[in-house]
């Protein structure tokens, strides 16, 4: 389902909401002097960027609202300009006097004078800013609006809103040629590219990646799925190709580590602004790395991709696995080295000297950066761990187990904690949950399908998981080691050692943290926050004849919080706030036997499940437990034949549309 801004009169209050910031004269004077110098090489937006003499390395810091500038020379962080919260990407302008900071949590681009060191001005954005990029003569600014589905092109002189360019959903990260011509934009969660024409400012085409099928032998151990987790982009030397680093899911076998996630490298024919499906870079093919013992390596979510300057080599960096795999493309196009491991926590940006000698990683949980020596263009000489990080912040704002939950959610590295995380560096909570959200697809299990839940409230909202058969947080050690691989020398029946209990609850306290995953700001509402007038009228409806209120009710819009015990704890003896909502078919199994996390008191009937939070519910399609409606609307109409799911039976079409926008409009 493609999520519209506003409903069409609510584009011009969205246009609005792109406010001028107070500027000082300074800030004038740098945004446009960027427009007397002409960039000719192409560029991409990422978390680490590097001026083009190599004098210094600016880093958005993620979830520290500070950026970083390095002194690669002296190996010295020369300023720690604070900018807004979450600040994700970090561009600059042709001149390299100004860098742009998109900061996602405060819906915002923070302007800052690279000259003088500190933040001269303010873009007041819309729903979550990922990506930004000047154009080559600096004249404008381009800005992904992730939630709002959209690339704003800005007048950075003016601080004004020239455009607003609808785009497909989730538009992430951004590369333009060395021309200008054509900006790309990546599709995070369903893996495709728009191409923006620069001249007219519209989408000239949109190239969806392609799903890699299941082969003959229907093998799940063979690369294949879905496309996903597309964000970082990088244009090759020569200007011919787009490489773009993500995920393939498989949806054909059940969730199991070795079958389900594969890291691949899709390509795309910028001339023809094609894919080249034949040339996606696979594991196990074209990445295909054996150990010692001649067993072949598994790395894990790839995050950014960079090349030598003479395009001999492309360095792929593995956010999950944190390692580094060199692909020589002199020689057949194949992975030649794995570097194991990157020092530091979840590797998500590289940025690379112009002489190609030295590559530097941004490290984004541990907030470092990694030196690595490439080896140059020469076949024989491997990559380099070189010296010890640099430290980028002067303090973490985490607390420290918020900071230890939140780098194992992200980790696949089977070596790094008191227990494997997961099964031979395979997988990590971040594969499924995309940047700790949904991916939008369907998986199949053992109860049945299941669709991927997002984790915003997840530690709010009652009982665990579709069924509500986990009341503990530690009962996920049944995730990790069914789905994930990890963890696999514990008895899921027997009490877990203290510091294995501690990983959990590290986890557990970084999701509980509000700021970890607010609720997204629904774009169905009024441009001042309040709810439409047809949203009025279906919040009536919800509130009364429809029923809607009966289950999904408090503050939280679900009852499952309510399943407890005669003490007040929630537990899953309590099956009275399970429902039978008509949602079931011949292929949900459910769980008759339980569990041994419950000892095996925990079963469950393939026709009842949990009730889901609805806050934030329209940034989470498709929806219910087998992802069966791809609207709201079905959830109320075509899924709901029974008039279980509400009573919706003796509404108006334009009452069912009034409680769809409400349902849409809560947060």
């Amino acid at each position: 389902m493609k999520k519209p801004y506003r409903h069409g009169k609510k584009l011009a209050g969205l246009a609005i909401g792109l406010i001028v910031a107070a500027l000082s004269a300074c800030g004038y004077e740098s945004a446009i002097g960027a427009k007397s110098v002409v960039r000719t090489n192409a560029v991409e937006s990422r978390s680490i960027v590097m001026k083009q003499d190599g004098s210094a390395l600016i880093t958005a810091n993620i979830d520290v609202p500070t950026i970083s500038i390095v002194d690669p020379k002296t190996k010295k962080v020369t300023s720690e300009i604070p900018v807004g919260s979450e600040p994700r990407n970090v561009a600059l302008s042709p001149d390299e006097k100004t860098a742009y900071v998109t900061a996602m949590r405060e819906n915002a681009v923070y302007v800052v004078d690279l000259e003088k060191q500190k933040t001269v001005g303010k873009i007041n954005v819309k729903e979550e800013p990922f990506a930004v990029l000047s154009s080559q003569d600096g004249s404008k600014l381009f800005v992904t609006a992730y939630r709002s589905n959209a690339v704003d092109v800005i007048d950075p002189a003016s601080y004004k809103l020239i455009k607003q360019i609808r785009v497909e959903n989730e538009p992430r990260g951004l590369a333009l040629t060395a021309d200008g011509k054509e900006l790309f934009v990546s599709h995070f969660v369903h893996g495709a590219v728009s191409v923006i024409d620069t001249d007219s400012l519209a989408v000239k085409k949109v190239i969806p990646l392609a799903e890699t099928p299941a082969p003959a032998s229907h093998d799940g151990k063979v690369s294949q799925g879905l496309p996903g987790m597309v964000e970082n982009m990088t244009i090759s030397p020569d200007g011919k190709q787009l490489w773009l680093p993500h995920i393939l899911t498989n949806v054909n076998v059940p969730i199991q580590f070795e079958s389900t996630i594969f890291p691949v490298v899709s390509i795309i024919d910028i001339p023809k602004l094609e894919e080249l499906t034949n040339e996606r870079k696979h594991l196990f093919k074209q990445m295909n790395i054996v150990n010692v013992k001649n067993q072949p390596e598994v790395f894990s979510n790839p995050s950014d991709i960079g090349f030598l300057p003479d395009g001999s080599k492309a360095f792929v960096l593995m956010g999950g696995s944190e390692d580094l795999v060199t692909i020589d493309l002199k020689r057949g196009g194949k992975a030649t080295q794995l570097l194991r491991r990157i020092p530091g926590d979840n590797p998500r940006g590289l940025s690379l000297t112009q002489d190609g000698k030295t590559l530097y990683v941004h490290n984004a949980m541990s907030h470092d950066l990694a030196t690595i020596e490439t080896g140059g263009s020469d076949a024989y000489k491997k990559a380099k761990v070189v010296g010890s990080n640099l430290k980028l912040i002067a303090k973490d704002p985490l607390p420290p187990d918020v900071r230890a939950g939140k780098v194992m959610f992200y980790s696949a590295n089977s070596d790094k904690f008191a227990a494997d995380i997961t099964g031979k560096n395979w997988m990590s909570c971040a594969s499924c949950h995309f940047d700790g959200e949904i991916n939008g697809i369907t998986m199949k299990t053992p109860k049945g399908p299941r669709n991927t839940p997002s984790n915003v409230l997840t530690t709010k909202t009652g009982l665990f998981t579709w069924d509500g058969s986990r009341d503990e947080f530690e009962d996920y050690l049944l995730t990790v080691q069914n789905e994930m691989g990890g963890m696999l020398a514990y008895d899921p029946a027997k009490p877990l050692p203290a510091d294995v209990k501690k990983m959990y609850a590290q986890i557990f306290t970084y999701l509980d943290q509000p700021d970890s995953y607010p609720v997204p700001k629904s774009p169905y509402r009024n441009p001042d926050g309040s709810l439409t007038a047809s949203a009025q009228l279906g919040q009536e409806l919800f509130q009364g004849k429809a029923g809607c209120i009966t289950c999904h009710a408090g503050v939280n819009f679900t009852d499952s919080d309510q399943a407890v015990n005669a003490q007040g704890k929630l537990t899953t003896d309590n099956m009275t706030k399970l429902h039978d909502v008509g949602t079931a078919t011949a292929i949900d199994i459910g769980s008759p036997d339980g569990d041994p996390r419950g000892a095996h008191k925990n079963g469950r009937p393939a026709n009842l499940y949990d009730t889901p939070t609805l806050r934030g519910v329209w940034a989470t399609a498709p929806y219910l437990h087998d992802g069966s409606a791809k609207t709201i609307r079905d959830v109320l109409v075509a899924r709901n034949t029974q008039n279980k799911h509400g009573n919706v039976k003796g509404l108006t079409d334009k009452e069912i549309d009034a409680l769809a926008e409400y349902v849409l409009s809560i947060e």
